[in-house]
C-alpha cells in the first residue's frame, strides 16, 4: 500500500494508523532518505533502496519522492492519495514544526531535528498546483489494475479509518473496500 500527498497532508499519521489496524509493516521513506544533519541519500543509491523495499511481501509505504513514484505505483496493490488543499497542509506543517521544534519526528531520519524554511513552505503551498494533475494522471493509468483511493479532507480520512477493519486484509497483502468506492472519484 502506498500513501502519497503533500507535506503536511498526514501521510505518516495515516500509515501508522493503517499499520496498527491491518498489522502491516510501515515504511516511512523520509526516515530512510534523510541521514543525520539532513543529508540526502544520493539518487542512484536511493533508487536501489526503494527497489529493495518494494520486493517485500507486504507493506504500507508513505512518502513522495517523485523520482521513484512510478516503481512504487507499480509495486503497490493499493494507492491512497491525500488530496488536501494547500492552506490545510501549510497549517499542519507549521503546527508540526511547533510540536517537534528542536526534536526529530518519529517518522524522520535520526538526528534530523524538525525545521521549517521558506523553500519548504513554498513547496507545500504550491504542491496542489505543481503536482496534483500529474499524480491524478498517473493514478488514472493504474486505476484499472490497482485499488486507488483519493481522500480529499480530514473527515474523509476519519471515515475511511472507521470503515476499515483487520478482517478486510486479504492474504496480508492489502484490503478490499467495497462500500467506500462510491465516496471517491478520480
Amino acid at each position: 500500500m502506498l500513501i502519497i500527498g503533500s507535506g503536511g497532508a498526514g501521510k505518516s499519521t495515516l500509515s501508522r494508523q493503517l499499520g496498527n489496524i491491518l498489522n502491516l509493516e510501515v515504511i516511512h521513506l523520509d526516515s530512510l532518505y534523510w541521514h543525520p544533519g539532513w543529508v540526502e541519500t544520493p539518487q542512484p543509491e536511493w533508487g536501489q533502496i526503494v527497489q529493495e523495499l518494494i520486493k517485500r511481501e507486504s507493506w504500507i509505504m508513505d512518502g513522495n519522492y517523485s523520482g521513484t513514484l512510478d516503481i512504487r505505483l507499480l509495486a503497490a496493490d493499493t494507492i491512497i492519495f491525500l488530496d488536501f488543499p494547500g492552506f490545510l497542509c501549510l497549517w499542519r506543517v507549521i503546527k508540526r514544526f511547533w510540536q517537534y521544534r528542536g526534536k526529530t519526528r518519529p517518522d524522520m531520519g535520526s538526528n534530523c531535528p524538525e525545521r521549517l524554511d521558506w523553500e519548504f513552505l513554498k513547496w507545500v503551498w504550491t504542491y496542489p498546483q505543481r503536482r496534483r494533475s500529474a499524480i491524478l494522471e498517473k493514478l488514472c493509468q493504474v486505476a484499472t489494475e490497482k485499488k486507488v483511493i483519493i481522500l480529499r479532507s480530514p473527515s474523509a480520512v476519519k471515515q475511511f479509518l472507521q470503515d476499515i477493519s483487520p478482517s478486510e486484509v486479504i492474504n496480508g497483502l492489502g484490503f478490499v473496500r467495497s462500500n467506500f468506492n462510491d465516496k471517491i472519484s478520480l
